[in-house]
C-alpha cells in the first residue's frame, strides 16, 4: 500500500486529508498525520480575545473531530525529514512517505529581536499566541492611560491585516470603556502604509486617521529597551510605549533546518503556482509553512489545498502539476463598532473595491465596511469549524474573479 503522509493538522493538512481521503481509494492509499498537538485553534479568533469578543474556549477544538475516518492520527512531534530517502523522523519513531504534504505552520521568534523577550508578559504582548492573547487581555483589562503601540517586526507574518484590525479594533475598546481620550494609539511597521497593498494601504490609512490612530511607516526595529520602554529602529529612529504590542519575526518549523527545503526564514522554497516543494521530488507545501508570496492565512489555505490536492492526483496518474494557485487571499477587517471591510485580491490584482463572492449581488462588500461584513466575519467561526475544515465546498472561487469589480492596473507578482 502506498503511503501520503502530511505534517501538522491545522487549517491546510486537515483540508488536504479531508479531500484526498475523498478521491483516493482507501485500499490503494494509507493516509496519515503527523501532529504533536491534540488542540485544534481557531487562530483568528486569538485577535478577540484581548476584546471579551471571544474566549478561549471558543477558540478550540479537538482535532480529531475534524480528521476523516480512514485518516490516521499519529501523536508525535516531527525533528527530522530526509527527502532523498523519503522518511520523517519523530521523537517516537520514523515514517516512510511516498507522497508529502509538509502544513506545519510557522511560529513568532521574540528572541530574533535585541531586548523583546525581557519585557513579554510585562509590558510587552503578543496576541499571536493563545497564552500571548490571555495575558493581553488581562493587560488590558484597566489599562485606562498611556501609548499603546503595535509593532510589526518584519515580513512575513501571520493574517497581514492582523494588525490594522487589532488598532481598529483597540479604538472601539477604548471608547467602550470611555477612556479613548487618554490613551494614543500608534501602529509602527516596515511597510511604506497601514497594509502591504496600494490602493488597500490608501484606504485603511485614511480609516486610521479618521479614528486618530498613528501609522508610522518604514520603521525597521533593531532593538527593544524596556528600561525606557522604546524601540528604536536601526536607523536610531524611536517610538515609546506604555504597552506594546508586538508581532515578532515569524519563522517556518525547527525540524525544517537543514532539510535542504528551507529558506533562510525556515519556509519551505515553493513553486508559488504548483505548490510543490522546489528542492524535492513528491512534496508538496501548503498555508504557513510556504514562502509563496501570498498571505499566511486559512482561506489562502483553502485555495491552495484544491490545486494540491488536484496535483498529487495528476502526478499519480503520471501527468504533471498545474500551476492553478494565484495567489487568492479573502480576508475580512473588523473596524470596531460592529463593521468590517472585505479584501479579495492575488499574486496579479490588489485588493479592489466591488462585491463578494457574488458579482453585482454580494452580499458582502469590499473595501468598504459595513455591519454586514461584520456579521460574515463572526460568522466565518462556524464556517471554518463545521465546513471549512472537513473540506466542504465552499461559495468561493478557488481563483480570484474581476468580476463586478472595479478594475486597476496588476500589480507586478
Amino acid at each position: 500500500m502506498k503511503k501520503i503522509l502530511i505534517l501538522g493538522s491545522g487549517a491546510g493538512g486537515t483540508m488536504v486529508a479531508n479531500n484526498l481521503r475523498r478521491k483516493l481509494s482507501a485500499k490503494e492509499w494509507d493516509i496519515s498525520i503527523i501532529d504533536n498537538d491534540e488542540i485544534h485553534h481557531y487562530q483568528p479568533g486569538w485577535l478577540f480575545i484581548p476584546f471579551d469578543v471571544y474566549t478561549a474556549e471558543d477558540c478550540q477544538k479537538p482535532k480529531r473531530e475534524f480528521i476523516p475516518e480512514g485518516v490516521n492520527f499519529i501523536f508525535d512531534e516531527v525533528v527530522g525529514l530526509d527527502k532523498d530517502n523519503r522518511t520523517v523522523e519523530g521523537k517516537k519513531g520514523k515514517y516512510n512517505y511516498d507522497w508529502l504534504i509538509i502544513g506545519t505552520g510557522c511560529d513568532i521568534v521574540p528572541e530574533e529581536v535585541e531586548g523583546m523577550k525581557e519585557g513579554y508578559y510585562k509590558d510587552i504582548h503578543d496576541f499571536y499566541t493563545l497564552e500571548g492573547a490571555i495575558a493581553l487581555r488581562e493587560r488590558m483589562k484597566y489599562f485606562d492611560k498611556g501609548r499603546v503601540v503595535l509593532n510589526i517586526a518584519e515580513l512575513p507574518y501571520k493574517c497581514p491585516v492582523a494588525p490594522i484590525e487589532f488598532v481598529f479594533m483597540a479604538d472601539w475598546f477604548f471608547h467602550e470603556k470611555g477612556v479613548r481620550e487618554n490613551v494614543e494609539i500608534e501602529m509602527v511597521t516596515p511597510m511604506a502604509g497601514a497594509f502591504s497593498k496600494p490602493i488597500a494601504s490608501s484606504i485603511l490609512g485614511e480609516i486610521a486617521i479618521q479614528k486618530n490612530i498613528k501609522v508610522t511607516p518604514n520603521f525597521d526595529i533593531g532593538q527593544v529597551n524596556t528600561e525606557e520602554k522604546t524601540i528604536e529602529s536601526h536607523r536610531g529612529d524611536k517610538v515609546d510605549y506604555d504597552l506594546l504590542i508586538a508581532i515578532p519575526p515569524n519563522f517556518g518549523a525547527e525540524f525544517l533546518e537543514g532539510t535542504g527545503l528551507e529558506d533562510p526564514l525556515r519556509f519551505v522554497e515553493t513553486d508559488h503556482f504548483t505548490l510543490k516543494a522546489k528542492n524535492a521530488d513528491n512534496i508538496y507545501v501548503i498555508g504557513d509553512a510556504t514562502n509563496v508570496p501570498a498571505s499566511k492565512a486559512g482561506a489562502v489555505a483553502h485555495y491552495e489545498s484544491e490545486t494540491i490536492v488536484e496535483n498529487i492526483i495528476r502526478e499519480i496518474d503520471g501527468q504533471e502539476p498545474r500551476g492553478t494557485f494565484d495567489g487568492h487571499a479573502t480576508c475580512f477587517i473588523c473596524s470596531g463598532y460592529e463593521k468590517a471591510f472585505l479584501i479579495d485580491f492575488n499574486y496579479e490584482y490588489e485588493p479592489l473595491p466591488g462585491k463578494f463572492p457574488f458579482p453585482g449581488i454580494g452580499p458582502f462588500s469590499l473595501l468598504g465596511d459595513s455591519y454586514l461584513n461584520y456579521w460574515g466575519k463572526m460568522m466565518f467561526k462556524w464556517v471554518y469549524w463545521n465546513m471549512m475544515l472537513k473540506g466542504v465546498e465552499l461559495p468561493l472561487e478557488d481563483q480570484l474573479t474581476l468580476a463586478g469589480k472595479m478594475r486597476h492596473t496588476p500589480v507586478a507578482a
